[in-house]
């Protein structure tokens, strides 16, 4: 292959495609025709309010979009909702605390649901949008949110208080006049009687005015600062809001040459890594009195601590102090209120180092510690951070429930607000991957890996904590979604051949789970797809590394190779539920047939298997996680009879990474690689995702000078493949073009550019996934054989 770039001043792509060899039943255009091949699998499960009836979106006739459709569970008859029918659903929304009352927001309006007969009262009907609807802690009203205030919906009158007054910009003052000016109009009012006169009334009658005015909220004016949120304790005493404080930062332009206008336009894209992040505060407005005094987090346990890495960059190491001089930057969550008005938040260090979980003392903006987690690395973890966010509640006035990963693995917990005793509710090498209280506080509903890191099962405890009742059984993944009885569950279900499908049960241990859709297409059902095995292969430093191994038959089976690598670092691919990756999955299936053997791994930094994995890549993406790639390669040579000269690699976003660092660094174990959509340089991707595994570019240089492939180029001895969205505005375009000019400079011949005019990251269109996969399996058979 000859190198050539397909922008600036060189030609495009000019591929073409050779009669390659295939001996699957399967076609490439055809698999990557997506859902239109697999068939529209059910999505956007939710019960209606009787418990009697599931919705959930579907698309079995193959529509231009999908629609809304109802399965009624006893019956099991489906039926595509009418848009009638679709007016009168109700949403997802708070509930009374007998459960009588349920108010709900739909389109911008609000509306209150009677649980008896599920009879329903429109609230509002206006332009504006009104959102996020609760319960006073009396039930006496509804509290709402409307164009950044708050306001109060009297259930008795229908009446309407608005309780906040936040105002951008800064409160008018009296002109600042200079000492001339001043003089010439205090001269004007003494010497023309007629000016005093006037003037004096219009102050008396701005003064009766204002005594006239009903009660109103005290404006906040916001002045250079943005209102992020606000939410007020259900006793309607106080309100904590949060204001960001804006910093100037250069965003990336990502050029859309093909559009309507024929001309080439700029799409607005994130900053690079390393911008000065925006400042955050959070405040307290006590309604009635109307004075507001900010959560000060200036005394946090080790709030000055500098992060380790720090050190080594220390010109005299003896001198060196391991705490700044102020307090390092924080951002508060929403707080979480009690039926008493104590409220409870989440405390993230923005260099994330340190969580918080404080109490609010509202009347006056103080902290109590109720836990804290520290990581050397960066907080993270399901409930905990990062990918997630911060999982808390209330279990009763006295005690609290969160998730941590202070183990290890995030785990459940339950603290004692009055003693600070802490009790964990889980423990064991698992992960609770998502939790939910039910509405009498009694049980928790919990979703975990608890049997398999490749299973995901139902669960139930105790709030008071005990023993962990598993609920679902079948192996594969289950998704569960929870009727508003609580009495019966509506699961989607799959297995690793199996696509998703809608399921019904009870809510209890034993029972059976029934199947109530059919969404794969006669196409799809009439090759025989892989069951594919579930290995665990030893790395160089002993950790065992799980991985799906999909192998020929000793017929078919040619000794090459393929290992694909997941997007996303933090994301699982082994496991034993339909996969998210299932056009790959599909496309594992044609190089099988073809006699490769594949394997997909889910090497370090993967998600599933605790903190561990997860952050032992901090400081160097592409060293252990390469690394398991390489000793996968040589579990393939010494275990399924792979010819160590026959080995590709591919992968995209975070993948597409891996393949050129292990193109770069390991080309005397990889033959061929396709690189799609991938970070050449970490120093170019946003600081949400990469600050927290590298630290900052010019604070950490070396963790990002031994991460980014650019740096590793002179490597390249193999079969490069790189393929990029040109209108890219996560990983942008600009990466792979970075990486091409530093390939031709560096003299490379085996490598080629191919680029998709119209596609972003996640590519839609089927004849751009169809031109994607022919190009790699051309490169695979054309290097490998």
């Amino acid at each position: 292959m000859k190198p050539f770039i397909a922008l600036l001043c060189l030609a495009f792509t000019t591929f073409t495609f050779g009669q390659v060899n295939n001996d699957s039943a399967l076609s490439i255009d055809e698999i990557m025709q997506g859902d239109d091949f697999v068939g529209y699998l059910p999505t956007r499960v939710s019960w209606t309010d009787n418990s009697k009836s599931i919705y959930f979106s579907w698309n079995p006739d193959n529509d231009t979009i999908p629609s809304t459709y109802q399965v009624d569970i006893k019956s099991r008859k489906i039926s595509k909702s009418s848009f009638e029918a679709l007016k009168q659903k109700s949403n997802l929304g708070e509930y009374s605390k007998n459960g009588q009352w349920m108010v709900y927001q739909k389109d911008g309006d609000l509306f209150l649901m009677n649980t008896n007969n599920y009879s329903k009262k429109q609230i509002t009907n206006t332009i504006d949008r009104e959102s996020n609807p609760v319960f006073s802690g009396d039930e006496k009203s509804i509290i709402y949110k409307r164009d950044s205030n708050l306001f109060q919906w009297h259930v008795s009158n229908g009446t309407v208080t608005q309780l906040t007054n936040f105002k951008t910009g800064s409160e008018k003052e009296e002109p600042n006049l200079s000492e001339k000016e001043q003089w010439l109009e205090d001269d004007q009012l003494q010497y023309f009687n007629i000016l005093e006169k006037r003037k004096n009334e219009t102050d008396a009658r701005t003064y009766r005015n204002e005594q006239l005015v009903s009660n109103h909220p005290k404006p906040i004016f916001l002045e250079d600062k943005n209102l992020v949120d606000f939410d007020i304790s259900a006793d309607l005493n106080f309100v904590i809001y949060s204001l960001s404080i804006p910093q100037k930062h250069k965003n990336t332009n990502v050029p859309s040459y093909v559009t309507e206008s024929g001309y080439t336009e700029n799409l607005s894209a994130r900053p690079k890594v390393g911008v000065t992040p925006n400042s955050y505060e959070s405040w307290i407005l006590n309604i009635k009195t109307g004075e507001t005094y900010q959560i000060k987090t200036n005394e946090l346990s080790g709030i000055k601590d500098k992060p380790k890495y720090l050190k080594e960059y220390a010109e005299n190491s003896s001198e060196y102090k391991d705490t700044f001089d102020d307090p390092r930057g924080v951002e508060i969550g929403r707080p979480v209120f009690s039926g008493n008005g104590k409220a409870l938040v989440n405390i993230t260090s923005q260099d994330n180092k340190d969580r918080w979980i404080m109490l609010v003392n509202l009347e006056d903006g103080s902290l109590k510690q109720i836990d804290k987690q520290h990581d050397d690395a960066w907080i993270g973890g399901p409930g905990v951070g990062w990918f997630s966010r911060a999982e808390m509640g209330w279990i009763d006035e006295s005690n609290v429930w969160f998730q941590s990963e202070k183990t290890g693995y995030s785990h459940l917990y339950s603290a004692n607000i009055n003693s600070g005793k802490i009790k964990a509710l889980t423990q064991g090498e698992f992960e609770i991957q998502e939790v939910s209280l039910s509405k009498d506080h009694k049980t928790f509903f919990i979703t975990s890996n608890k049997v398999s890191p490749h299973e995901q099962h139902f669960y139930h405890l105790p709030a008071k904590g005990g023993e962990m009742l598993q609920i679902t059984s079948r192996q594969g993944g289950h998704e569960v979604t929870v009727s508003p009885d609580e009495t019966k569950l509506a699961i989607r279900y799959s297995y690793t051949n199996k696509p998703w499908e809608l399921y019904v049960m009870p809510n209890k241990a034993g029972a059976k789970m029934t199947q109530l859709t059919e969404s794969t297409t006669d196409a799809f059902k009439s090759y025989k797809w892989i069951d594919s095995e579930i290995i665990n292969f030893t790395a160089r430093d002993g950790a065992k590394v799980p991985a799906t191994l999909y192998k020929p038959t000793e017929a078919k089976k040619n000794g090459a190779a393929v290992i694909f690598v997941h997007g996303a670092g933090y994301l699982q691919n082994v496991h034993r539920w339909w996969p998210g990756y299932f056009r790959e999955y599909m496309f594992h299936n044609i190089l099988v047939d073809n006699g490769y053997t594949v394997l997909a791994i889910d090497y370090r930094a993967s998600k599933g298997y605790g903190r561990d994995w997860r952050t032992a890549i901090y400081r160097h993406m592409g060293g252990q996680d390469l690394d398991d790639q390489v000793d996968g390669a040589k579990y393939l040579i010494e275990n399924q009879g792979v010819d160590k000269d026959r080995l590709g690699i591919y992968g995209g976003s975070y993948g597409g990474f891996i393949t050129l660092m292990a193109m770069f660094n390991a080309p005397d174990t990889f033959k061929s690689g396709a690189a799609l959509r991938s970070v050449t340089d970490w120093a170019h991707y946003n600081h949400g995702y990469t600050a927290p595994i590298l630290n900052t570019p010019f604070e950490d240089p070396k963790a990002y000078k031994q991460s980014s492939p650019l740096y590793f180029a002179e490597g390249l001895k193999g079969n490069l493949l790189i393929l990029h969205g040109m209108v890219d505005t996560n990983v942008h375009f600009q990466d792979a073009v970075r990486l091409s000019q530093r390939l031709i400079e560096l003299k490379k011949e085996n490598w080629e550019l191919a680029v998709f005019p119209l596609e972003s990251h996640g590519f839609v269109e089927a004849s751009s996934w169809s031109d994607e996969y022919r190009r790699i399996f051309k490169l695979f058979q054309e290097t490998l054989n």
